[in-house]
C-alpha cells in the first residue's frame, strides 16, 4: 500500500511539474507501481495475505469468546 500511495505521489509530481521529480524519468517515477505489484504477487504467492486474514480471524474469535465469558462471569482476572 505504502508503494502505491509513493507511486500516485510521484506521479502526480511529475505530471504536475514539481520539484526535483520534474527532471526523473518515467521509469523511475513509474517503478514505485512495479515493485506493488511485484509484492502483492509474492504476497498472494507465498500465503502471507491469507496467513494475515486467518490471523484476524482466530482473533475476532478469540475476543467474541472473552466478551461471552466476561458477560457470563467466567473471564479470570488478569494481574
Amino acid at each position: 500500500m505504502y508503494l502505491l500511495l509513493i507511486g500516485i505521489v510521484g506521479l502526480a509530481m511529475k505530471y504536475l511539474e514539481m520539484g526535483p521529480v520534474a527532471d526523473w524519468s518515467w521509469w523511475i517515477v513509474l517503478s514505485p507501481f512495479g515493485l506493488a505489484v511485484a509484492w502483492w504477487a509474492w504476497a498472494d504467492a507465498s500465503g502471507y495475505t491469507k496467513q494475515r486474514e486467518i490471523d484476524k480471524m482466530a482473533k475476532r474469535k478469540q475476543d467474541r469468546i472473552d466478551k461471552q465469558r466476561d458477560a457470563m462471569g467466567m473471564l479470570k482476572k488478569r494481574k
